[in-house]
């Protein structure tokens, strides 16, 4: 490896808007993130699907789990 070309390296705190911090490494010095894991609709649990046409309704129908 070539020296003095390679950007410094990091250990840094990443922290989310919603107070939740995450130890990471990267060439930044510090990193603010908008949404994370902890936070994301996805990942809690709270996403809700919007079905407009019925589509879901119809997929649930033809693929659903058979009672």
């Amino acid at each position: 490896m070539k020296e003095k070309i390679h950007p410094q390296y990091h250990r840094l705190v990443a922290t989310c808007i919603c107070g939740n911090e995450i130890e990471i490494g990267s060439t930044r010095a510090e990193i603010r993130v908008e949404i994370c894991s902890a936070c994301h609709p996805f990942y809690t649990g709270t996403q809700k699907i919007l079905d407009s046409e019925g589509r879901v309704d119809r997929f649930q129908k033809r693929y659903g789990t058979k009672k």
